[in-house]
């Protein structure tokens, strides 16, 4: 917040309301955006792909460089570990489709399981075979693109599941949360999750044993994000307008896992519900956060005696911001997409 800073690059798609945005993990200067015709109410999607182009004095310029189109809306977009040109969708028709950018117009493979919206997806940084979905149909499944159906199904919260993510350091641990208020992580290695026996599979026997159920708002709880330096400290957000963060070893246990959570600091100052949230990927102690108020907002959640806890406020946008991320290759870029069909890419 000190001096000018150069304007923000902006990307306007007329007539797609922008959902997520992802970082390649590979290429520094490739963004993928799902987005969705009508707010994602009916009608089709689309999946673009957009280079950032460092300018002169700072500046930053984006070029749409190609875009797919989708039967449905897409809510989420996951670039696979593995392969730099594939990335994963996650649609409003309950299918997730895998996508190869030196492709044209078709995805390479296609899942049909989830019964109602998909509304996350999250490929593993440890398990780079392994990617992971949730749904409004309550259920969580983790897949492998190499096989036709689900590896595992896990009846999270018999509610929407808004989002669920792998661990960054524990490659067996997911964390999902939900309508019901909750954060829940689940150990893969947990002897529920061996199958029972011949012709028994996940798929149609899902199992639910959370080793952990934080009760984080007692409203809905739209987003969370894994600390990428502490393990067991992780962010939520969501209706309450809080964004919170939780040091998951406090815990007590009961018959049906353990429940608990400390609430280790609470980030108020959004005026609406908070739709994301997402970790610097370089600092352990900020945090990006982007909301129905039209605002990107950024955190140091452990400032310095005398220090605010809020950084910067990004506020360009007309509508509601849904989505931001952090580039993994340069520490002060973060990206912001909305409803006002605008990708933004700033510095912090």
């Amino acid at each position: 917040m000190n001096g000018p800073r150069p304007p923000p690059a902006v990307l306007q798609t007329p007539g797609f309301a922008h959902f997520a945005i992802a970082w390649s993990p590979f290429h520094a200067t490739r963004i993928a955006l799902a987005s969705a015709a009508n707010f994602g109410l009916v009608g089709n999607g689309r999946l673009h792909l957009i280079s950032v182009v460092p300018g002169p004095g700072g500046a930053l310029n984006v070029n749409l460089d190609k875009h797919y189109e989708t039967q449905d809306g897409l809510y989420d977009v996951a670039w696979s570990e593995v392969h730099d040109n594939q990335l994963v969708t996650a649609s409003g028709d309950g299918s997730i489709k895998l996508w190869d950018v030196v492709l044209n117009n078709l995805p390479i493979r296609a899942w049909q399981e989830h019964t109602r919206e998909v509304f996350s997806v999250d490929w593993s940084n440890l398990k780079k075979d392994m990617f992971v979905s949730s749904s409004w149909d309550g259920n969580i499944k983790l897949w492998t693109p190499e096989r036709p159906r689900s590896v595992l199904t896990l009846q999270a919260h018999h509610s929407c599941v808004y989002q669920a993510m792998f661990s960054p350091h524990q490659p067996d641990l997911v964390a999902s949360c939900s309508t019901d208020g909750t954060l829940k992580i689940f150990d893969l290695r947990a002897p529920s999750y061996v199958p029972a026996g011949p012709g028994v599979n996940t798929f149609t026997n899902p199992i639910s044993a959370a080793v952990l159920t934080v009760p984080a708002s007692g409203t809905e709880v739209l987003s969370l994000d894994w600390n990428k330096y502490r393990p067991f400290v992780l962010a939520s957000a969501g209706v309450d307008k809080l964004a919170k963060v939780w040091d998951c070893r406090m815990i007590k246990l009961g018959e049906t896992g353990g429940v608990g959570g400390a609430c280790e600091v609470q980030l108020l100052g959004h005026e609406f519900a908070v739709r994301k949230v997402q970790w610097s990927p370089h600092r352990a102690e900020v945090l990006a956060t982007a909301s129905y108020d039209m605002s990107c907002r950024v955190w140091n959640t452990v400032p310095a005696a005398g220090r605010p806890q809020l950084m910067y406020i990004h506020d360009p946008h007309t509508e509601f911001v849904v989505g931001c991320s952090w580039s993994m290759y340069d520490e002060g870029i973060l990206a912001s997409c909305g409803w006002d069909s605008r990708l933004n890419v700033f510095r912090v």
